[in-house]
C-alpha cells in the first residue's frame, strides 16, 4: 500500500468516527456540509438519478456505456465497493476510478468542512463525490441512490435529467420497513417536477405508488413493457419504443434480467435526448452493449488463483445479490444454464445479519445440490457460518458451515470429485463475499 493509499484509508476511518449517535430523518446534515463546501451539488453536469432495490448498478453501467459510446464523458457514483473505495467514484473520460490523490483531496476537503460535526459516512462520501464532480469536466453524472430515496444523501439533486426506478422489492427492512407500498413511496422520492421517469417492471403494490408520484410532479412516466420493451429474439436483443424498433447485439452482461436493465437504460438515455439519430443508433448501442461491464453481478471466472484451485472445467460464477429478489434472479440464471448444460450446482455463501437468508436461499431449492456457508471477513456484521447454515436448511437444502473460504474450497473439491460430470459453483449472498472472492482470485475491479 502506498503512502497516499494509507492516507486515504486513514481519512475514511476518521469520517466513520463522525457518525451521529441519533438518527436524523432529514437532509439537513448533508445540506449544511455541502453549503460549507460551496454547494457543489448545484454545479454538477446533468444527472441520471437511479433508485430501486435490485439492478441499480447494472442499469447505471448500461447508461454509462451508452453515453460513452456517443462520446460523452461520464461521472459515476455507486455503492458499495467490492475491494477498494475508489470503485465508488468514476471520473470523466472513460469512467476511470478516481485516483488515490484526487480521492484524498476530496476526503480532506469534506473532513475540514465537517469540522468534527456529526455526519454519516455515506453523507460524507457523497459530499466528496459531488465536490469532485463539480471540479472535474464531464457531460453527465450517473448517480446511484444509496438507500431509499426521499431522505437519501443523493436526493439533494434538485433537477435531474431523468429519474430511473429499477425493480423494487424487500431489502433493508430495518430502515425501510417490510411494506412494499411504503418502500415504493420512499424510492419514488427521487421523482422531480416535470422530469422524465423511466421504470422497470414493478410488483402490483409498487406501480400505483410510482405512477401517483409521477402524476403529482407532472413527470412523464414510462414503464417497461408498455411505453418501451426489450427482449431476446433469435440470439439478438430487440428494443422497441414509440419511435422505432431496433435489432441489436445481446449485452455482454449475462442473464435474462440484463435484457430489461439494458432496455431501461436505453429508454432513459433516449428520454434524456441522447441516441436520437436512427442512422447512428444501432452502431453506437451495439458498441455499448459489447463493452458494458459490472463486476460481481453474475460474473464468470475463467482464470485466476482461485480458479486454478478448483478442478479443470468447473463452471465458476460470482454474484453479490443478497435479497430475495436478487436470489430469484440468480436462481433463474442458474436454471437457464442448467437447461443449456446440465451440471451439479453448489453454492458458497456468506450473508449480512440484516438480510433475509431463507427468502434468498428458497429460490435455489431443488436446483442447488449443497450450500457451503462462510464468514464475511471484511465486515463485523456478517452471520456466522453455523447460523447461516441453519437458515439454508430452513429453506430446504443441505448445508455445511465452513470457518474460512479456503475450508469451503476444500469441501467443494470433495463434492465435485464425487460427481460424474464437471460441476458448477456460485459464490453468492453478499457483495462483501464477492469482493473477497475477486481479490483472492487476483481479479479485482479495474
Amino acid at each position: 500500500m502506498t503512502k497516499v493509499q494509507t492516507r486515504v484509508q486513514d481519512a475514511l476511518k476518521r469520517l466513520m468516527t463522525l457518525h451521529p449517535a441519533e438518527i436524523d430523518l432529514s437532509l439537513d446534515r448533508i445540506l449544511r456540509l455541502l453549503e460549507k463546501l460551496g454547494n457543489p451539488h448545484l454545479a454538477l453536469p446533468p444527472v441520471f438519478h437511479i433508485a430501486g432495490t435490485n439492478g441499480k448498478g447494472s442499469t447505471g453501467a448500461f447508461v454509462r456505456a451508452l453515453l460513452e459510446a456517443e462520446g460523452k464523458r461520464v461521472h459515476v457514483y455507486t455503492s458499495p465497493h467490492l475491494v477498494r473505495f475508489n470503485e465508488r467514484i468514476r471520473l470523466g473520460e472513460k469512467g476511470a476510478f478516481v485516483s488515490d490523490r484526487k480521492l484524498l483531496e476530496a476526503l480532506e476537503a469534506v473532513e475540514t468542512a465537517a469540522d468534527g460535526q456529526a455526519i454519516t459516512f455515506f453523507e460524507a462520501t457523497t459530499a466528496a463525490a459531488f465536490w469532485l464532480f463539480a471540479r472535474e469536466p464531464a457531460d453527465v453524472v450517473v448517480l446511484e441512490v444509496g438507500l431509499g430515496g426521499i431522505l437519501d444523501a443523493t436526493n439533494v439533486i434538485p433537477d435531474p435529467l431523468v429519474s430511473i426506478i429499477t425493480p423494487i422489492s424487500l431489502d433493508h427492512e430495518d430502515f425501510l420497513g417490510n411494506d412494499l407500498a411504503g418502500i415504493a413511496k420512499e424510492k419514488a422520492g427521487i421523482i422531480k417536477p416535470e422530469r422524465p421517469v423511466i421504470s422497470a417492471t414493478q410488483q402490483e403494490a409498487v406501480l400505483p405508488v410510482l405512477e401517483r408520484q409521477a402524476a403529482r410532479n407532472k413527470a412523464p412516466f414510462q414503464l417497461f413493457g408498455q411505453e418501451f420493451s426489450a427482449y431476446e429474439e433469435r440470439g439478438r436483443l430487440v428494443y422497441q419504443d414509440e419511435n422505432g424498433l431496433f435489432d441489436l447485439v445481446l449485452p455482454k452482461l449475462p442473464g435474462r434480467h440484463q435484457l430489461e436493465n439494458a432496455g431501461v437504460a436505453l429508454a432513459a438515455v433516449r428520454a434524456a435526448g441522447f441516441l436520437q439519430d436512427p442512422t447512428a443508433f444501432s452502431p453506437q448501442v451495439e458498441k455499448a452493449l459489447r463493452n458494458v461491464n459490472w463486476p460481481a453481478r453474475m460474473q464468470s471466472l475463467t482464470d485466476g488463483g482461485l480458479v486454478d484451485e478448483l478442478p479443470l472445467l468447473t463452471d465458476i460464477w460470482v454474484d453479490g445479490g443478497h435479497n430475495p429478489g436478487a436470489g430469484q434472479v440468480a436462481a433463474t440464471f442458474m436454471a437457464d444454464l442448467e437447461e443449456q448444460s446440465s451440471r451439479p450446482l453448489f453454492l458458497i455463501a456468506g450473508m449480512m445479519k440484516t438480510k433475509d437468508p431463507v427468502g434468498f436461499f428458497a429460490n435455489f431449492e431443488g436446483l442447488a445440490r449443497h450450500v457451503l456457508t462462510v464468514p464475511l471477513t471484511t465486515t463485523s456484521l456478517g452471520r456466522s457460518p453455523a447460523e447461516l447454515a441453519q437458515y439454508v436448511r430452513q429453506a430446504g437444502m443441505e448445508a455445511t458451515p465452513c470457518e474460512t473460504l479456503d475450508e469451503a474450497l476444500r469441501e467443494l473439491k470433495g463434492h465435485l470429485a464425487d460427481q460424474m460430470s464437471p460441476g458448477r459453483v456460485l459464490f453468492c449472498g453478499s457483495l462483501y463475499l464477492a469482493g473477497e472472492v475477486l481479490q483472492e482470485n487476483g481479479t479485482p475491479p479495474t
